[in-house]
């Protein structure tokens, strides 16, 4: 589990294709890997990964081709986000954000509105239910609250510390993001269905 508070971001080092998947060398200079040993949990632009290999500044994850084919961002050269997974003794800043992305969204607006930015993102229509006004997601890892939605598409507002410690600052229109709906949506949606049945 993690929260979706950022804590620094890293480079998509390398790429090699291994059979159903890719072994993804990430480099994070900044990114404290001393407390991180092999085997422990890391959402890399919201999607949880298992570090199988950390090496000074860098750490390796296996990704599978299910993963490959449903997130976006491993591509080498990539700035990704990282986040280190949740203890129980640590401040949920965000919310409970699992790392199973859950689709790609496309970024349709990107626009300064003062000091702070409004970001607009199209929700593949399966996920669209799922959004709701105050409501949580989560963005390439990043907990944000939902401001508005129209259909598919719905708003964020970014401010400049978040602009300033995650790779959203890069975005533009057209660029594809990682998703992951809120838990209790899911849930309520799992528990209403076998209420019906």
């Amino acid at each position: 589990m993690f929260t979706g508070i950022v804590e620094t971001t890293g480079e998509i080092a390398a790429v090699t294709p291994v059979e159903q998947g890719a072994r993804v060398v990430v480099r994070a200079p900044a990114f404290d890997l001393s407390e991180v040993k092999v085997g422990d949990s890391i959402s890399v632009d919201g999607v949880c990964l298992t570090a199988v290999a950390i090496h000074g500044d860098s750490f390796s994850v296996d990704v599978s081709q299910e993963t490959l084919d449903r997130t976006a961002g491993f591509r080498p050269g990539a700035q990704v986000n990282l986040e280190k997974a949740l203890r129980l003794s640590d401040r949920l800043g965000g919310h409970l954000v699992s790392g199973h992305v859950d689709g790609v969204g496309e970024v349709t607006r990107f626009d300064r509105l003062g000091e702070s930015w409004l970001l607009e993102v199209r929700a593949p229509q399966a996920l669209a239910r799922y959004l709701a006004r105050k409501g949580s997601i989560t963005i390439n890892g990043v907990s944000l609250t939902v401001n508005q939605v129209t259909g598919e598409r719905f708003e964020v507002n970014l401010i400049p510390h978040t602009l300033a410690v995650t790779n959203l600052q890069a975005l533009r229109p057209g660029a594809r993001v990682n998703l992951e709906i809120d838990l209790i949506a899911r849930y309520l949606e799992r528990l209403l269905q076998a209420a019906g049945k």
